[in-house]
């Protein structure tokens, strides 16, 4: 499935050149801070045990590589990817002391590792960035070993009338706030457009059953303005 707002070139690429540097800071403003609960439910739903390696695909500046590292004892290895140079850069600022943790400029949908390599694969807040949702499932199936699970955390569809209309009206001044924090609107317009355009979650469901995951299921985090979706390989 491709997404069109995703097909023009360079769009994505120079979204995140023009607010990597305050990123984390915009996350925490627009979320007012709760994408960080959001990640910790990611990870307590993972359950991860010591010694297992993970593909955080989409990796931004290290958020749930961070929560990940935490949840194994540092026992575990790590391969964080994103197709933006400058967000690698960020990240592994943030973790140049691990020997444990690797880096890797690419796209979703072409991971260019083995197959069956991961037991586990993350991407937060990076799939409605694809230019293919299919491809991208495709592709993590492609890397998970056998009994590996696929983990996504994402915006989603809410489906309370109410906090839908309050979610929309507080989404018109997000683009807003980007103009005043990092100096550009037009990055925070389109977060909003690919957030409106994106799948529900019982169709990213059917997706991945269509690309062969197994015991798929979603958890809807406040309201249904993310979702968590998970299927096994199997």
């Amino acid at each position: 499935m491709n997404q069109i707002l995703q097909q023009k070139k360079g769009l994505v690429k120079d979204v995140f050149n023009k607010v990597f540097k305050k990123y984390d800071l915009m996350n925490d403003l627009m979320s007012l801070g709760i994408h960080r609960i959001w990640k910790k439910n990611l990870i307590q739903m993972m359950n991860p045990s010591n010694k297992k390696k993970l593909i955080d695909v989409a990796c931004g500046t290290g958020d749930i590589t961070k929560l990940f590292i935490e949840a194994t004892n540092k026992e575990s290895t790590i391969l964080c990817v994103d197709q933006n140079i400058n967000m690698i850069k960020e990240c592994k600022k943030n973790f140049k002391n691990y020997k444990n943790i690797k880096w890797k400029i690419s796209d979703a949908e072409r991971l260019n590792v083995p197959d069956n390599s991961f037991d586990f694969y993350t991407i937060s807040f990076g799939l409605r960035n694809t230019r293919d949702i299919n491809k991208t499932l495709k592709e993590a199936y492609r890397v998970l070993k056998k009994g590996g699970r696929f983990m996504c955390l994402e915006f989603s569809k809410i489906e309370n009338n109410n906090l839908d209309t309050l979610y929309k009206n507080y989404s018109k001044l997000i683009p807003k706030i980007g103009k005043i924090v990092v100096g550009e609107k037009k990055p925070y317009e389109y977060l909003i457009k690919s957030i409106e355009n994106f799948i529900n979650q019982k169709e990213l469901i059917e997706k991945m059953n269509q690309n062969n995951f197994k015991n798929c299921e979603y958890r809807n985090l406040s309201g249904g303005i993310v979702a968590i979706h998970s299927g096994w390989k199997i």
